[in-house]
């Protein structure tokens, strides 16, 4: 695929909290979701090559959900994440600290059966989710 996806965040936080917020899976059912009628009520995270993340997101009216699986290819501790989904596309995740606070940015290739622009913010949505999150936990 030519195009990819790009969203990201910022926080003020030390790249090691959020690394842990980022990666635990209890933390990542408190923010994981990108929309509020939405909630990831499990995770399961094996950080590391070959380890898979595995979230399970639901309407939080029980309508309709999905388990999202991804297996790892890259782990540098505090640095970056990549990882490859089911249907073999990729998202890069890269981990940037400066002056106190840390630049959470995904690259991804988008799926072909929802528009770029959808993609994008529903993934931005998530990314904004865990910001206002870290901020709850300070």
């Amino acid at each position: 695929m030519k195009h990819k996806v790009t969203v990201s965040t910022t926080v003020n936080a030390t790249i090691e909290e959020v690394w842990k917020i980022w990666n635990d899976p209890e933390h990542i059912c408190q923010w994981c979701s990108a929309h509020p009628d939405w909630h990831t009520p499990k995770a399961k995270n094996d950080l590391r090559v070959g380890g898979k993340i595995s979230t399970r997101m639901e309407a939080k009216d029980g309508s309709t959900g999905f388990d999202w699986n991804n297996t790892y290819d890259i782990v540098e501790n505090h640095k970056t994440i990549q990882y490859h989904m089911e249907d073999g596309r990729v998202c890069r995740i890269t981990f940037a600290e400066q002056d106190g606070k840390v630049t959470v940015t995904q690259v991804f290739d988008p799926e072909s059966e929802n528009t770029l622009e959808l993609q994008q913010e529903g993934w931005q949505a998530i990314m904004d989710n865990f910001r206002i999150y870290m901020h709850t936990l300070r």
